[in-house]
């Protein structure tokens, strides 16, 4: 398995405070707007960013027995289009975050939750191992699957978007290093890592 440098990892946690910076720039009808994902409005979207912030706090406290069965990359493997749970997690997605009184809530629990994750990921030594999900990951790794989650969808929330800034730069590389190992050669020429919607 392959093994993500723990700084970059580290750097990658950019990736949730960009995510907040843009998100702080959308009024609450701009959050209705639909993403990039089919089906979810972009506070759909930050909502499920909020729930990967709410399991990485979660995983940072659960120290892990064995040793590490997947890595940054084949940690992936299996989330696939279509994959069993897919449309069930869509459709709870849909219905939890309507049920706010306004999406700016989402939005502020969002800042919230990102920040303590990126301060318990700062403390958090990135050679002990951690377990979320029925894996076990070294914490660098982790922390460089949740980096790519969160560039991916805010990629999908300010797809089309001029106003905002998009992913930060290590997101993008971290993103870019997971699906040149996913794909088993360099993702095209032409995309770099300072792309933007």
């Amino acid at each position: 398995m392959r093994r993500i440098e723990a700084d970059r990892a580290r750097v990658a946690m950019a990736s949730y405070q960009t995510v907040t910076d843009d998100v702080g720039k959308l009024r609450d009808d701009e959050l209705a707007r639909p993403s990039r994902c089919q089906g979810w409005s972009r506070a759909d979207l930050l909502f499920h960013l909020l729930l990967d912030a709410q399991r990485a706090l979660v995983t940072f406290a659960t120290p892990a027995v064995g040793e590490p069965d997947v890595d940054f990359i084949s940690y992936w493997v299996p989330f696939r289009p279509g994959a069993e749970g897919y449309a069930g997690h869509a459709r709870f997605v849909r219905r939890v975050a309507s049920s706010y009184q306004s999406d700016l809530v989402i939005a502020a629990q969002w800042a919230e939750t990102a920040a303590a994750a990126t301060h318990a990921a700062a403390l958090l030594p990135a050679d002990v191992t951690v377990a979320t999900q029925g894996h076990v990951l070294f914490a660098a790794d982790f922390l460089a699957t949740l980096a790519v989650e969160a560039t991916i969808h805010h990629l999908d929330l300010a797809a089309g978007d001029k106003s905002l800034a998009g992913p930060s730069g290590p997101g993008l590389a971290v993103t870019r290093e997971t699906l040149d190992g996913a794909l088993g050669k360099p993702v095209p020429v032409g995309w770099t890592t300072s792309i933007t919607c």
